[in-house]
């Protein structure tokens, strides 16, 4: 195997056996880019977990009482039923406003930035005040780049953890090429990153778990909902098509989109985080202060799993069919390895599968999958000639 290309749709033996590729299976290049990410994979995992970690034991400490172990029973008897359809309820219209932005300044084109004020209701009747508290998370933003012949087919992209800065994801996902070849670009930010994250904590992204896997869960919820708002923004300005992509995070909210938007074309989930307790009880130092939390609220590992159930991707069915449905891992992937993506593609009756051998953010070998992302991201009316690069 090169490091240009691990598509595996025509290698994966029909009992699934195989389907994960060793290191030895790749060419030399390959696999000494595999070990090096690796290598780093390890130290971010070490540098985010500790970030992680100092932002959840503040509120952790405060929490003798048990009020994390009543939030997270809330979700796990809500979660029981998986009936995504309560769970994510549609979101009522919205006013979204827009305004010129700078964006990266792509050619033929322009960048505005979107905006409404968000009607999220948190789910459990607990955590409302406290999560409305939240202002500056309130509102969602996008960015929105427009042919000035559109609207046209939309491409929706969900950033990771941390990661919301528009300049990273047009690099990361080479944007500007899939707007050159035809698509418009939504750039998606999630709850309480970018501009909606506090001024209390230095990282971005971490008020999203600062204040534990409760709210971490309605989160992820208000994600959906947020983002099914701007859905029925491109609806109703003439977006032909809309599908979605993720990474990691970002990820974990394109895969759970799938079950639960069936007006999405497409979804492609790259190195998606789909079950989080193995993670949370791997990542050091973080497994020992989540373990040290779950101890002062009495909360039990089975509980926080069924909590957690509540808006896994695993939980539900993709709405969407097989052919419209991509899996991207990394191999050397130490954040979200590579069996996290492999239960998405088992749970999803093994659709398209795409492997690289990077790690989490270093994608050696990006193009490979770039290029499988066109093939599947072409419908019956585009002319092939459009989609090339």
């Amino acid at each position: 195997m090169s490091a240009q290309s691990l598509a595996l749709r025509d290698r994966v033996p029909s009992d699934g056996t195989g389907a994960l590729p060793a290191a030895s299976d790749l060419d030399p290049v390959a696999r000494v880019l595999y070990h090096g990410s690796v290598a780093a994979d390890y130290g971010l995992r070490t540098g985010l977990a500790s970030v992680l970690s100092a932002a959840m034991l503040p509120a952790a400490l405060r929490d003798w009482s048990g009020e994390e172990r009543r939030r997270l029973e809330f979700y796990a008897e809500l979660g029981a039923a998986r009936d995504q359809a309560t769970v994510f309820a549609p979101p009522p219209p919205v006013k979204v406003r827009s305004e010129p932005g700078r964006g990266p300044g792509v050619d033929g084109g322009r960048v505005e930035l979107l905006r409404f004020d968000s009607p999220y209701v948190a789910l459990n009747p607990l955590l409302r005040r406290s999560y409305a508290a939240h202002s500056s998370n309130a509102v969602a933003r996008a960015q929105h780049w427009r042919h000035e012949d559109g609207p046209r087919r939309t491409l929706a992209v969900i950033h990771g953890f941390g990661a919301s800065p528009a300049w990273f994801n047009t690099a990361f996902f080479s944007l500007k090429q899939f707007f050159a070849n035809g698509w418009d670009v939504l750039l998606y930010t999630l709850p309480f990153h970018g501009s909606r994250r506090s001024n209390t904590l230095a990282v971005n992204g971490t008020d999203l778990f600062a204040h534990g896997m409760a709210q971490f869960s309605e989160g992820i919820v208000h994600a959906i909902h947020d983002f099914r708002a701007f859905m029925d923004h491109l609806e109703a300005t003439g977006a032909p098509r809309v599908g979605v992509t993720g990474l990691s995070l970002g990820g974990y909210t394109s895969a759970l989109l799938a079950a639960v938007e069936p007006r999405l074309d497409f979804a492609i989930p790259n190195a998606a985080v789909t079950w989080l307790p193995p993670l949370l009880n791997s990542w050091f130092p973080a497994n020992l202060s989540a373990a040290l939390v779950r101890g002062i609220s009495r909360t039990s590992d089975e509980l926080l799993e069924n909590a957690l159930a509540l808006h896994s991707p695993l939980s539900y069915a993709p709405q969407l069919a097989k052919d419209r449905l991509m899996v991207v891992g990394g191999l050397g992937d130490r954040l979200a390895p590579p069996e996290q993506s492999l239960l998405l593609w088992e749970h999803w009756d093994r659709p398209q599968l795409e492997w690289f051998p990077g790690s989490h953010i270093i994608h050696f070998g990006r193009g490979g999958y770039l290029d499988a992302m066109r093939s599947l991201m072409q419908g019956p009316t585009d002319k092939p000639s459009a989609m090339m690069v």
